[in-house]
């Protein structure tokens, strides 16, 4: 097994403990709000102001990772979100909750922003969109199990506790990736001499030189703001299945805390399969029609596809068929996250942190929109449903400038940047 492939599997498991992480405080928030005594509109706030932060600190924390690498980066990140997971069973009322989910926001970000720059280093174009799409699975396969995990810790030794125990989790995947990662393969001793000459291709230029983004020439390109504007407005209906999901199945469809537990896990798993699909299938129609057809095609697709699913479900009231539907439309929508983030690497190449990084910063000032409209809307229409007509109609715009991206067209930096590093010889042998 290569080197790049454990670093793969690093990433997966960084990738699940996030989102055990994300979706605890979603799986727990029916008991939370009562115990706490928070309005639909007190929750929109709570969980979205986690998204407020998490968008605010994005670009820096992006481009920390081009600057000192993914390692250190990602150490820094995860240990501080840990810290706050563990503190949120500690909240003793709104305002404190408020404050804690702040700082887990801030302190996660730039979490997948460094993991696609770890892939930028570790795996050729050609491979990247199917590694993101292992990365994104492992969220997914995250979010499935964390009401299998939640709910149990919850009705033995209350919601607090649940808290407490996932913020270990990270801990422990710290110590591992800081002992054993290295920010390239040429670093990394025991990296075979064949595998880094797999990279010599599609090395960032520079590699052993970190760098900061050029950001007047970014800001002056319409692919640029295509990406931001793309990832804006699919997160409009994404984060609902993070932040609302299980209150939605609950209240708005009259589930038990049983049923909800089960049922919660179907969208989740399904966006795992979407995942996989996605990726592996916008490699493979990259390979067969170009890298235009290849990522524009399956991210369209899948988001307009999405979009019809969403709103079929705000048109029945059946709670199974509900589910169902969510989760065919979690499935169609991941299809496309891996590409959208694969399209980073594509665009930006060693700036990928910091280009990825602005397009989940953009995403996230949605989810946190979408959180605050949902609560907000449910409160004053008392209608579940009304808020995922709005969400499908944001992802059928996603869908729409999807197909105005162009991934073959890099950032124009050159003329920042006229006389870039010449990528150094191969070297025959690693230590």
């Amino acid at each position: 097994m290569k080197n790049r492939h454990w670093v793969l599997t690093l990433l997966f498991f960084l990738s699940m403990i996030t989102y055990i992480d994300r979706v605890c405080i979603s799986v727990a928030g029916p008991v939370m709000q009562d115990e706490l005594g928070l309005s639909q509109s007190d929750w929109g706030w709570v969980v979205g102001l986690f998204t407020l932060s998490y968008a605010l600190f994005e670009i820096p924390t992006g481009s920390m990772g081009d600057r000192l690498g993914p390692r250190v980066t990602l150490s820094r990140i995860v240990v501080w979100w840990s810290a706050f997971t563990a503190l949120t069973g500690a909240v003793s009322n709104f305002w404190v909750l408020l404050a804690t989910r702040f700082f887990f926001g801030a302190g996660e970000a730039g979490a997948y922003p460094n993991a696609s720059s770890t892939i930028s280093r570790w795996f050729p174009k050609a491979q990247r969109a199917r590694a993101s799409s292992v990365v994104w699975a492992a969220s997914r396969l995250g979010g499935a199990v964390s009401p299998f995990l939640v709910i149990p810790i919850q009705k033995a030794y209350g919601w607090r506790m649940s808290f407490f125990i996932f913020g270990c989790l990270g801990v422990i995947w710290v110590a591992v990736w800081y002992w054993w990662f290295r920010d390239s393969p040429a670093q990394k001793a025991g990296t075979s001499a064949t595998e880094v000459a797999e990279m010599a291709g599609d090395a960032i230029p520079g590699d052993a030189a970190h760098h900061s983004m050029p950001w007047r020439a970014a800001l002056r390109s319409s692919n640029y703001w295509m990406i931001l504007l793309m990832y804006h407005t699919y997160c409009w209906g994404s984060y609902f299945y993070l932040s609302w999901l299980h209150t939605f199945l609950v209240k708005g469809r009259g589930m038990s805390q049983d049923e909800m537990k089960s049922l919660s896990a179907l969208p989740f798993l399904v966006g795992f399969g979407g995942n996989l699909c996605g990726g592996f299938l916008s490699d493979y129609l990259c390979k067969r029609f170009g890298f235009k057809i290849g990522r524009r095609a399956v991210g369209a697709t899948g988001l307009a596809l999405s979009g019809v699913c969403m709103l079929a479900t705000s048109f029945t009231a059946d709670r199974f068929l509900s589910v169902g539907l969510l989760a065919m439309g979690y499935g169609f929508m991941d299809c496309m996250l891996p590409v959208s983030w694969a399209i980073c690497l594509d665009v930006g190449k060693r700036y990928a942190g910091a280009l990825s990084g602005s397009m989940n910063m953009a995403g996230q000032l949605g989810s946190f929109c979408s959180s605050v409209a949902f609560g907000y809307m449910v409160e004053y229409f008392h209608n579940y449903d009304l808020p995922l007509k709005m969400f499908s109609g944001f992802l059928f715009l996603s869908a729409y400038l999807f197909t105005r991206i162009d991934p073959t067209q890099e950032l124009p930096l050159k003329e920042l940047d006229p006389q870039p590093l010449a990528a150094g010889p191969v070297p025959s042998a690693v230590a």
